[in-house]
């Protein structure tokens, strides 16, 4: 984490409200998390998408008892991505009530209803996709979460890019796309963004989601910064 050139996460958060990290896991790493999938145990619960009209694929939630790894990701993206957050609250004039410390915060979460683990492993195979979403689960929300390849583009699957779109204010809204590299992080907006316009800040509501993947299997972990309802 200390290797991430964080001003340069920053700047293209900044513009455009997503960024690369570069590579935080090794591939056996990422072997190992895509394999905890079929671990039953690990997980509150399954999401089948196409039952759902939430698009196409499956993801499971862990439970409170995260593996070590992710647990120790989670723990060492929040104070990275803490000065942003509250940078973004100040440009809004928004709250901005996220303690320093993560147990803090996951505690608030919990006095506010907020009790279910939102950490995530995301499975595709061909033809699934996933639509444009945010994943906003009650009123205690972190304006930034990361999603982590667990496969390799174009070695295990094809297509399978991840997708943002902004509504801009008083414009059409902008969208885009990125291929995640295995063992690569990207940090995105969860909700909305600040974005410059003539008066100052305004908010720029963003949603994300999965192009249909064509070939073979995407594996990703999702790192969510406040808890589910």
């Amino acid at each position: 984490m200390a290797a991430v050139d964080w001003a340069a996460v920053t700047a293209e958060l900044d513009e455009h409200g997503h960024a690369l990290t570069g590579r935080v896991l090794t591939a056996d790493q990422c072997h190992a998390l895509a394999a905890l999938y079929d671990e039953d145990d690990r997980f509150r619960t399954t999401v089948d998408m196409g039952r759902h009209r939430f698009g196409s694929g499956q993801y499971r939630y862990f439970t409170h008892e995260l593996p070590e790894l992710v647990r120790e990701l989670r723990e060492a993206f929040y104070p990275r991505l803490l000065p942003i957050a509250r940078d973004w609250a100040a440009r809004l004039g928004q709250p901005a009530p996220w303690p320093g410390n993560l147990a803090e915060w996951v505690a608030m979460c919990h006095t506010a209803g907020q009790t279910k683990s939102a950490q995530i492993l995301l499975r595709y195979g061909p033809g699934d996709w996933n639509a444009l979403h945010r994943d906003v689960f009650g009123e205690m929300l972190f304006p930034l979460q990361v999603v982590i390849g667990l496969d390799a583009p174009g070695v295990d699957f094809t297509g399978g890019e991840f997708l943002m779109t902004e509504q801009r204010p008083r414009a059409q809204s902008r969208g885009s796309s990125t291929t995640l590299p295995q063992g690569h992080a990207l940090v995105f907006t969860t909700r909305d963004r600040p974005v410059a316009s003539r008066r100052g800040w305004s908010v720029a509501p963003m949603r994300h989601g999965v192009s249909t993947v064509r070939s073979g299997r995407r594996r990703t972990l999702g790192l969510v910064f406040h808890e589910a309802a």
